[in-house]
């Protein structure tokens, strides 16, 4: 990113901890405050990238920052017969744990904690690695990419989603306008974590979208780099190969 945004801008911890204390903050709360704030259309972006991602036909996928487990639990349905969610946020994988029992997918997902720039799965593991709504959140985002780089398996594939601000008018208009005084405003009636959702909108701001992160990645070595930009642009489905 070109600048530092944190979720706590008051305390001294690092960004990382920052993010763990957040996410651990509003875990119970977070499927339903995420349909809220993108009007459900975070459910269609998501299909979308399991479908890029399932026509390669995978055996093992790596979701980073899985959360409460949404895509890894979409995988399952696919021919994929190894699925990890990992995640920094004990309260997450709490919550995504809960989840993968209750649809009775204990014997293919494992949802493990763990930290995405220092990956703790030898090198060429894994088929596909997916991210939603995650890369932002890395302390070091080309450390992050590096390690996805190294435990993907040659040829597989690297899929994110992830926030990105609308190129044209008046969709960015409405975008900052709804950033910087909606959200903030939700997240506090739904989760009295106004904080939070105030860092979810700026380091999204913040993020190297588009062409810019494409660019990135290829510097780390992924080659064939795609990017789809999603509802005028709030979102976009980037694609890479190793």
């Amino acid at each position: 990113m070109d600048r530092e945004v944190l979720p706590y801008k008051d305390s001294k911890l690092n960004k990382k901890a920052q993010v763990r204390q957040m996410f651990d903050s509003i875990s119970g709360r977070y499927d339903g405050l995420n349909r809220v704030i993108t009007l459900g259309a975070d459910l269609r972006w998501r299909k979308r990238l399991i479908r890029m991602v399932a026509e390669r036909r995978p055996e093992s996928i790596l979701d980073i920052a899985t959360g409460t487990g949404d895509l890894a639990l979409a995988f399952a349905r696919t021919p994929a017969q190894r699925i990890v969610g990992l995640d920094l946020s004990p309260g997450m994988l709490e919550v995504g744990r809960r989840k993968v029992a209750q649809q009775g997918w204990e014997q293919k997902i494992e949802m493990v904690e763990g930290d995405s720039e220092a990956l703790q799965f030898p090198d060429s593991s894994f088929d596909a690695v997916t991210v939603a709504f995650g890369v932002r959140n890395f302390e070091h985002l080309e450390q992050g990419l590096s390690e996805i780089y190294r435990v993907l398996k040659p040829g597989g594939i690297l899929a994110i989603l992830e926030t990105s601000v609308p190129g044209k008018q008046p969709f960015k208009w409405g975008y900052h306008l709804y950033g910087k005084y909606l959200l903030p405003v939700l997240g506090k009636v739904f989760s009295k974590e106004a904080s939070a959702y105030a860092y979810l909108s700026e380091s999204a701001a913040a993020f190297p979208y588009g062409e810019r992160f494409n660019n990135i990645l290829g510097k780390i070595g992924f080659i064939g780099m795609d990017h789809k930009p999603q509802t005028f642009g709030v979102a976009t489905i980037y694609t890479a190969t190793k």
